[in-house]
């Protein structure tokens, strides 16, 4: 077994609630010792500079093009993340030494597989310069390079879970801004997709609704009706019917079907919408998972996890249930994936994002007092 390395990941993606900021110590396979984890959320004026961002790269037509205004939000997203680092070590007593690897994914404001064009937003040098850290960043460009969707990535650390799960085949599913699948079957063979918008529709209704970015525990969902016609007319999306591997925008779905709804019913359709496109994904996995992990925000909706839980005839559990904080996976992914990268190992294959071959990714960056 190689020598662990101590790895922080930072997280924002595609939601805009704030940065997850966790801290392991693994090898990059098999050895993962979770050490840390904080979240620290976004700000009102930051989302609205997030938003204002997504729309600003919606005519992007270059991964590294950063026109107009974006090149300055960029910055302060960047400062943003340093700064979350530096409170998190403070916080944590963590030395900041050339021992640590910092796994940067940047805020993704575009992502359009079929063009081969994925963008996040920081800047791995400056993120380096300002913290003193060895940065990993940029990890899905190498997919796409090699035809693959260049998401989802956290595959490889569903993996590594996987041995903690009493039930094989067994499924993670990440509800963020987006939800994602890990299939992984009794040989450890992986199959993953994005399965649909996870949170961000529901999100997105709330906000426009009560003015919330989050409907706490589905707590207006559960007091509306589905609108079968509704519902069936989101589940007709193209989407659906593509074979994986595949993967999402953020944007690629909307909220028109719903806006002729009152709030509760909307939100109560939106629940069931995204409980339907988890459920529904496994009808491309071959096998039945016989054990279900929930991570990422979306498990907090308990009106959202009792939804799931009709519609799968198998355990459907927090990850907490396998002793993992839901919360603090895709950062601990994101920094497993930096110790991968800087060992060369690789991030994605051809079942998880349909790259042509295993491939490794991420740009290494050394703070430039470091040479």
């Amino acid at each position: 077994m190689a020598n662990p390395i101590t790895a922080i990941g930072l997280m924002s993606g595609t939601s805009m609630d704030g940065i997850d900021v966790a801290m392991i110590r693994t090898d990059g396979e098999s050895m993962v010792e979770a050490m840390a984890f904080e979240a620290v959320d976004y700000d009102a004026a930051q989302r609205a500079m997030l938003s204002e961002a997504m729309a600003l790269s919606a005519a992007l037509q270059a991964r590294d093009s950063r026109p107009g205004k974006l090149s300055a939000i960029e910055e302060d997203i960047t400062r943003w993340h340093a700064d979350a680092i530096d409170w998190f070590c403070d916080k944590h007593g963590v030395g900041k030494t050339g021992d640590i690897v910092v796994g940067f994914h940047g805020q993704t404001v575009l992502h359009r597989p079929e063009a081969g064009l994925t963008v996040q937003l920081g800047d791995g040098q400056s993120l380096a310069n300002s913290t003193g850290l060895k940065v990993v960043a940029d990890m899905r460009a190498n997919d796409m390079v090699h035809g693959g969707q260049g998401a989802p990535l956290a595959c490889a650390y569903h993996a590594a879970m996987a041995a903690h799960v009493p039930g094989r085949p067994t499924a993670f599913v990440n509800i963020g801004g987006v939800g994602n699948i890990t299939f992984v079957d009794e040989t450890g063979e992986l199959l993953a997709f994005d399965t649909g918008p996870g949170n961000a529709l529901m999100d997105d209704w709330c906000l426009q609704h009560t003015g919330k970015p989050v409907d706490v525990d589905g707590a207006l969902a559960r007091t509306g009706t589905v609108d079968e016609d509704v519902l069936a007319e989101l589940r007709r999306h193209e989407y659906f019917q593509e074979a994986p591997p595949k993967s999402l925008d953020r944007a690629g779905f909307n909220l028109d079907p719903v806006n002729g709804l009152n709030p509760a019913d909307g939100a109560a359709t939106l629940v069931m919408f995204t409980a339907h496109t988890i459920a529904d994904a496994v009808s491309w996995c071959g096998k039945t998972p016989a054990y279900w992990v929930i991570c990422g925000g979306g498990r907090k909706n308990r009106f959202l996890m009792e939804c799931l839980a009709s519609l799968i005839n198998a355990p459907v559990v927090p990850a907490e249930a396998i002793h993992t904080d839901g919360d603090a996976v895709e950062a601990e992914a994101w920094a497993y994936l930096a110790v991968r990268s800087v060992r060369g190992l690789p991030l994605t294959w051809p079942g998880t994002t349909g790259t042509s071959e295993p491939v490794t990714g991420g740009l290494v960056f050394v703070p430039a007092d470091a040479g």
